[in-house]
C-alpha cells in the first residue's frame, strides 16, 4: 500500500507544472483533454499547470495574466468547457474561537498505555473522551479502527511518537511532493522541555512548549495554524486508534489553501483507498467542482466529514461548504463539556448533522508534545474517528448509512442537528444494509 502510494504521488509530481504567482488561476471541466486545452491556452494566452482529478483527467488548473472576469467569459464561451471558476485561497484561520483557560489535563504527561503506543494520560483521558463514550464504544462493541482516514490539513508531524505507528507518507500539494508533512514548514524544533508550561500558541490552541519557541509561533501570521494538521490527527487516532493515517497537506503553515489544492486532495484520497476524508475547514464559497469532488468520493463510498465553522452563525444566511453539501457530507458543530453549543461554534440544520466536544480538546502537537485546542476543527475528528470505528462492523458502510447511525445522538438543543456525538449510540444503531439517503 505504501509503495503504491509513494508511486502515485511521484507521478503526480512529475505531470504538475508550478504556476507563476501573479497570474490569475482557474479551475476548468472540460471534455477537450489535456493536449486540446494545451492548444487552447496557446491561442488564449493561458498555461495548463495539470490536472487536479488525478487518474480522471477532466478537470485543470489553468492560469493566465488576463483579467479574470474577461478570461472567465472566454472560457465559458469555449466548446468542450464544461464549467469554470476562479481558484479561491481559503483560510483555517479566524473566526470567534479563542484560547480561554488551558484544560489542567494539558500537564498531565504520566504515561499510559493507548492501544501498544506510549501517550500521555491527559491525552488518552480528558473529558471529551469520556463525554462521546470512546473508550465505552471500544469496549462493548470490540473496535479499534478500520480503514483509511484522510486528512486535509496543514500536514503532520510525521515523528510524533503518539501517531508514528498510524501514519501512511501522504502527500504535499503545496510543495507537489510525497509526503504530507507539515514540519517542513517550521525547521528550528524546541529544545526538550519536560517543565514546560502551557503557553499560547495561535488564537484556538495553546501547547507545551519553550518558551522561545512559542513567542515564535504566537502572533506571527506565517504560523497563525501551524499544528493544526497535528492536532486533527491526534484527536482521530484517539478515537480510531488502529485506523491508518493519511496526512493530505492543502494548507500552508498560515493557514492558507488553494480550493485546487482542496480538489487534488479530495480526488487523491479517493484514488489511494481512503474509507474517511476529514475536511476541518470551511469556506463561504460555493464551488461546482468541489461539489463535483465529494459526489465522487461519495460514489465510491468514501464518507466525508467537514467542520461547520467558528463564526458563532446560524444557516441561514451564512452558508459554509463544505458542511453544506449534505448529500456528501456530514457538518459537525462544537459543544462544551456541559452538552451546550460552543458560543463560537456556527449552527442550523443546512450545515450541521451532529455535534461534537470542541472546547479544550487536549491533542497530538508537533515536536512530539501535546495541546489543547478550540473550535469545530477539533469536533469534525471525533466524528470520522467514530466512522473509522463503524467501519470496523461494517467494511460496506457509505455515507448515507454512517450518517444514519450517528443520527442516533444526544439532544443537546435545536440547530445542532441530530444532537451531540454518542459513539455508543451510534454503533448500536449501524443498519444490517446500506442504509437511505440522508
Amino acid at each position: 500500500m505504501k509503495h503504491r502510494m509513494w508511486i502515485a504521488g511521484a507521478l503526480l509530481a512529475l505531470l504538475w507544472t508550478t504556476p507563476a504567482l501573479a497570474d490569475n488561476r482557474f479551475i476548468v471541466r472540460s471534455t477537450l483533454g489535456s493536449n486540446a486545452l494545451g492548444q487552447f491556452c496557446l491561442l488564449q494566452g493561458c498555461s495548463v499547470v495539470g490536472a487536479l482529478d488525478g487518474t480522471l483527467n477532466q478537470v485543470f488548473l489553468l492560469t493566465t495574466p488576463i483579467d479574470a472576469t474577461i478570461f472567465l467569459k472566454v472560457l465559458q464561451n469555449t466548446p468542450g468547457i464544461v464549467d469554470a471558476e476562479l481558484d479561491v485561497l481559503i483560510s483555517l484561520v479566524g473566526g470567534l474561537n479563542a484560547v480561554t483557560t488551558p484544560p489542567l489535563g494539558l500537564t498531565n504527561n504520566a504515561p499510559v498505555n493507548l492501544f501498544g503506543t506510549k501517550v500521555w494520560n491527559g491525552y488518552a483521558n480528558q473529558p471529551a473522551s469520556a463525554i462521546v463514550h470512546v473508550r465505552d464504544a471500544q469496549n462493548m462493541f470490540d473496535v479499534v479502527g478500520k480503514g483509511i482516514v484522510a486528512d486535509i490539513d496543514t500536514g503532520v508531524d510525521p515523528s510524533h511518537p503518539a501517531l508514528i505507528s498510524a501514519l501512511l507518507p501522504g502527500y504535499d500539494f503545496t510543495r507537489n511532493q510525497v509526503g504530507g508533512s507539515e514540519m517542513t514548514d517550521f525547521t528550528s524544533a524546541p529544545p526538550p522541555c519536560p517543565n514546560c508550561q502551557p503557553a499560547m500558541v495561535n488564537q484556538s490552541s495553546a501547547a507545551i512548549l519553550d518558551q522561545s519557541s512559542a513567542a515564535i509561533l504566537d502572533g506571527n501570521l506565517q504560523y497563525a495554524a501551524f499544528g493544526h494538521g497535528t492536532m486533527v490527527m491526534g484527536v482521530i487516532h484517539l478515537v480510531a486508534p488502529k485506523a491508518q493515517l493519511l496526512p493530505l497537506k492543502a494548507f500552508r503553515s498560515d493557514g492558507t489553501g488553494f480550493l485546487s489544492d482542496i480538489l487534488r486532495a479530495i480526488y487523491f484520497a479517493v484514488q489511494n483507498n481512503a474509507n474517511v476524508i476529514n475536511m476541518s475547514f470551511d469556506t463561504t464559497t460555493n464551488s461546482t467542482e468541489l461539489k463535483n469532488a465529494l459526489d465522487y468520493a461519495n460514489q465510491l463510498n468514501v464518507i466525508c466529514v467537514a467542520s461547520a465553522g467558528n463564526d458563532g452563525s446560524p444557516a441561514p444566511p451564512n452558508f459554509v461548504y463544505p458542511a453544506a453539501l449534505q448529500i456528501d457530507v456530514m457538518g459537525v458543530a462544537s459543544t462544551s463539556d456541559l452538552d451546550t453549543r460552543s458560543t463560537f461554534s456556527n449552527y442550523g440544520a443546512p450545515i450541521v448533522w451532529v455535534a461534537a466536544p470542541g472546547e479544550a480538546i487536549i491533542t497530538t502537537y508537533p515536536f512530539s508534545t501535546y495541546a489543547a485546542g478550540w473550535g469545530t476543527s477539533f469536533s469534525a475528528p471525533f466524528v470520522s474517528g467514530g466512522v473509522a470505528l463503524m467501519r470496523s462492523l461494517r467494511p460496506d458502510l457509505n455515507e448515507a448509512s454512517a450518517a444514519s447511525a450517528l443520527a442516533h445522538a444526544q439532544f443537546v438543543g435545536p440547530d445542532m442537528g441530530n444532537g451531540r456525538l454518542d459513539l455508543v449510540m451510534a454503533l448500536a444503531a449501524l443498519p444490517p444494509e446500506k442504509g437511505p439517503q440522508k
